[in-house]
């Protein structure tokens, strides 16, 4: 048996459905609860008023997120089921012109016209819709739209990225969230960052510091407002 029978390949595009909804998520919560919480902090808002701010945010932020991806990915669906069934009509209208299609595409990537059209009948033989789906619409398993995994996902990992600035208010002292919640929020983007590099096959530190630097900036920008808000208040 060859060791392309015992060995199946596993290649990291496959995870981009859920790695994308999973990391996009997770950094939106920290970021956008973080960014709230500090924002009120600075404001001189009471423990009470800061931890409800906080907690609206992550509930409100997690049902946007799962209503944003659903509604995104469904969309995408949906022009992916209504090219399937154009290709359908295609099919069954006329194959001919269909097979000489395919057979062009093949060619145009460089394989020879003859071999090309052998190619193309044996493909559409076995499977249609799915050769002209893979290789005319660029839709594959891989890459099809599920907008239920996304919108869970979002909405799992915003709830857990949410959690941690939330869970570093309540536990520090009034007079230390701003500083405690920036510096746990900036560690838990910079570590989210380098996991999301990591299972992507990206580049660390790159990952790392566009992450830090952006929810760095989100932070200092409503630690302003909520400072000036407070002082005129």
């Amino acid at each position: 048996m060859s060791r392309l029978r015992l060995h199946a390949e596993r290649h990291l595009v496959a995870r981009i459905g859920w790695l994308r909804a999973a990391v996009l998520g997770a950094n939106d919560g920290i970021v956008s609860t973080a960014s709230l919480i500090v924002g009120v902090a600075a404001a001189k808002a009471m423990k009470g008023d800061i931890l409800l701010a906080g907690a609206a945010g992550l509930v409100a932020g997690a049902m946007s997120m799962a209503a944003g991806e659903y509604v995104s990915v469904s969309s995408q669906s949906d022009t992916e089921r209504a090219d399937l069934a154009r290709e359908t009509a295609e099919l069954s209208g006329d194959p001919a012109a269909e097979m000489d299609e395919l057979a062009g595409i093949y060619a145009a990537r460089g394989v020879e016209p003859a071999l090309a059209r052998q190619v193309a009948q044996q493909l559409m033989a076995k499977d249609a819709l799915g050769a002209h789906a893979r290789d005319e619409l660029g839709i594959s398993k891989t890459s099809t739209a599920r907008p239920i995994q996304a919108a869970f996902t979002s909405a799992a990992t915003f709830t857990m990225g949410a959690a941690v600035p939330l869970a570093v208010a309540l536990a520090v002292p009034t007079w230390w969230t701003v500083a405690a919640v920036a510096l746990a929020g900036l560690a838990g983007l910079a570590i989210l960052g380098g996991i999301g590099a990591r299972v992507g096959g990206a580049g660390v530190w790159k990952s790392v510091v566009r992450v830090t630097f952006w929810g760095a900036l989100a932070m200092a920008l409503t630690a302003g407002i909520g400072r000036l808000f407070g002082t005129v208040v």
